[in-house]
């Protein structure tokens, strides 16, 4: 295993120490809920690069792992009472089978058919939520979540050190053995299977794993907002999450935590510009993914620490 260097373990330690206490100088809670969405975003832009970034195979239906994480939440709070809690396991354990419905018959087939096939059963989804609305609340979704905690700071820390455990976890993951298997099968997976390596196993694996933890951000996700309907399924929150992991730099874990947490913030700070608002941040992605067809976050943070070094 690829050890970790000090100085990342002291930036991760700063950033982490810095959002934490960022909300405290906030006069409102504002601030708090902006960046708790913000680091549930960096949650999902880590599960997604972990198994797309690092095996080369895109996941365009993301969305189809956080939106069952989120709906668990609402169907055991909102409509069968259960205590909020037991969501967060059963959330991470609905997305993994969700991850082994879809991910098993098409991650064997070549070419563009898994990307297809995960945005396709997450617009399934969409839909049926819509059909079924008697049991789904159709556009409206489900509400009447119970919250986690009533204290907005005390979720956003809770929030914040999950993200914490997924980037380090993921990212020991990365740099282990499996992470080298998995950067081999990007490279050249005909010759991994030629070399006897079980190559559908350790993607379908990946993806149980990334979607364990978008499922895990969802249901987080719901029981911040108190509500769930299937916009969670569309294919913009996957574009979005995969835009993120790009700016991050992908295949760097850390990377796309961060770059989610910048992007969701910017997108707060140009309300103020109104119907410009859009057009400014297209215009700063394109700009960034065209300079820097490699990312930003993972690329600066590289240079900066071998000048350190």
């Amino acid at each position: 295993m690829k050890r970790i260097a000090p100085i990342d373990i002291a930036g991760g330690i700063l950033v982490v120490a810095f959002l934490a206490l960022l909300p405290m100088f906030a006069a409102s809670n504002y601030l708090t809920g902006v960046l708790t969405v913000c680091v549930i975003y960096g949650i999902w832009a880590s599960s997604w690069d972990f198994m797309s970034g690092l095996t080369g195979r895109e996941n365009f239906g993301h969305s189809l792992f956080i939106g069952a994480g989120a709906y668990t939440a609402g169907f055991l709070s909102s409509i069968w009472s259960t205590n909020p809690w037991v969501s967060l396991p059963l959330g991470v354990v609905i997305a993994i089978a969700f991850s082994l419905l879809v991910g098993f018959p098409t991650l064997r087939l070549r070419g563009p058919y898994f990307a297809l096939a995960m945005l396709s059963a997450s617009a399934i989804l969409q839909r049926l939520c819509l059909i079924f609305w008697e049991y789904t609340g159709g556009e409206e979704g489900i509400y009447g979540l119970d919250p986690l905690m009533k204290n907005p700071l005390h979720y956003y820390w809770f929030v914040l050190a999950i993200l914490a455990v997924t980037v380090i976890a993921l990212t020991l993951l990365a740099r282990s053995h499996w992470g080298l298997l998995l950067r081999a099968i990007r490279g050249d997976e005909a010759t991994c299977q030629a070399a006897g390596i079980n190559v559908t196993f350790y993607k379908i694996v990946s993806l149980m794993i990334s979607a364990g933890f978008a499922g895990l951000g969802g249901a987080l996700y719901a029981h911040y907002q108190l509500q769930v309907s299937p916009p969670l399924f569309s294919v913009v929150v996957s574009i979005t999450v995969i835009i993120m992991v790009y700016v991050g730099g992908i295949g760097s874990i850390y990377g796309a935590a961060v770059a989610a947490i910048l992007l969701t913030l910017l997108t707060e700070m140009l309300r103020g510009f109104g119907e410009y608002r859009l057009w400014i941040y297209t215009l700063t992605l394109m700009l960034i993914l065209f300079f820097l067809p490699n990312g930003l976050i993972a690329p600066l943070w590289r240079r900066l620490t071998e000048r350190l070094r």
